[in-house]
């Protein structure tokens, strides 16, 4: 008995510890479960939902207000994430929804806005369509765009560099001054460069001058073009046609062609030879030619009456055979003062 009383002390703490412990272990998981315990459902179609991951939490000014319940593929090119908001927290028209960094490892969650606060509350099952959402920043696209200044940088440092940040952002140990330490040389190279640069912007400001004096033309120019593009689309349809239509003129006239070809071939070598003919009787052409326009005003007045030409005999001869043989005299006599 006495034995059983001093061990009650011990046999109570020890079922204390183990509630204790239970307690702690289901808010531990339930933290890392990050669980919203319910509340209205909502969507939000982003462009780009990279890292995150169902059960992130949904955040309004950095306060857990929901969590993620699906990540999915929507349209065949965007993400369609659907997550849950306390049913205390009002969301009205223009509330927004963006994918931010929730820590170093690249985990992310979703930033709300509550929106205007007169606007109308949003229903259960609101969609967020891409105008109303952005997506979390690109690392990749942001460290490609250090690019154009590690091309001036020594190899080297440029990967000293390169390994340092990316090991900050992994959490993997780089230290802060390993990181200060390359920067400084970074900023040692582009101080050894500033004549490069000082060229550069003072070039770049003489181009901007320029742009600026010719702001009037350049605005004209690209109103016009934007015209000329506008023109050439609302025509797209009689442009294909024509193209079209030029694709079976192209065809047609090779058809022509090779089947000219040959009395093409004739023709001129034919040609030459009546221009030899020509260039032989150049003598007589020059008459012919020095002479017609007399002969064309006469054959005009001739044919002046209508479509014939009057004729005048001024005389006649010829002998008529008689029945006996007598070949009588046949002939008239000019009475005409033309004849004359």
């Amino acid at each position: 008995m006495t034995t059983i009383r001093s061990l009650a002390p011990t046999l109570v703490k020890s079922i204390v510890f183990a509630v204790v412990t239970v307690l702690a272990t289901l808010a531990l998981a339930a933290t890392i479960r990050n669980g919203s315990g319910g509340g209205r459902e909502y969507n939000a179609v982003f462009t780009d939902a990279t890292s995150l991951n169902k059960g992130d939490d949904v955040r309004i000014a950095g306060v857990k207000v929901g969590t993620v319940n699906s990540v999915g593929v929507t349209g065949g090119r965007l993400a369609k994430v659907g997550f849950t908001v306390a049913d205390d927290v009002n969301l009205r028209q223009g509330s927004t929804a963006t994918l931010r960094f929730r820590n170093l490892v690249g985990q992310r969650y979703v930033s709300l806005t509550a929106g205007d606060p007169t606007g109308s509350p949003l229903r259960a099952g609101y969609t967020y369509l891409t105008d109303r959402t952005s997506p979390a920043l690109d690392l990749t696209e942001l460290f490609n765009g250090f690019q154009p200044l590690f091309q001036l940088l020594d190899p080297d440092d440029v990967n000293k560099l390169s390994a340092q940040i990316i090991a900050v952002f992994q959490g993997e140990g780089a230290t802060v001054d390993g990181l200060l330490s390359s920067t400084a040389k970074l900023t040692s190279t582009l101080a050894d460069r500033d004549e490069v640069i000082g060229s550069l912007i003072t070039n770049l400001s003489s181009v901007l001058k320029t742009v600026n004096d010719r702001s009037g033309e350049l605005d004209t120019t690209i109103t016009t073009l934007q015209q000329l593009v506008s023109g050439l689309a609302s025509d797209r349809a009689v442009i294909g046609t024509t193209i079209g239509g030029l694709g079976n003129l192209t065809n047609s006239v090779s058809q022509l062609l090779e089947q000219g070809r040959a009395p093409l071939k004739s023709s001129i070598r034919a040609l030459g030879k009546l221009s030899g003919n020509l260039a032989d009787h150049k003598a007589v052409l020059n008459r012919f030619f020095r002479t017609l326009p007399v002969k064309l005003d006469r054959i005009g007045r001739l044919g002046s009456y209508g479509s014939w030409l009057n004729f005048y005999e001024c005389s006649i001869k010829g002998r008529i055979p008689l029945p006996e043989g007598y070949m009588g005299d046949l002939g008239v006599k000019p009475v005409a003062g033309r004849c004359r």
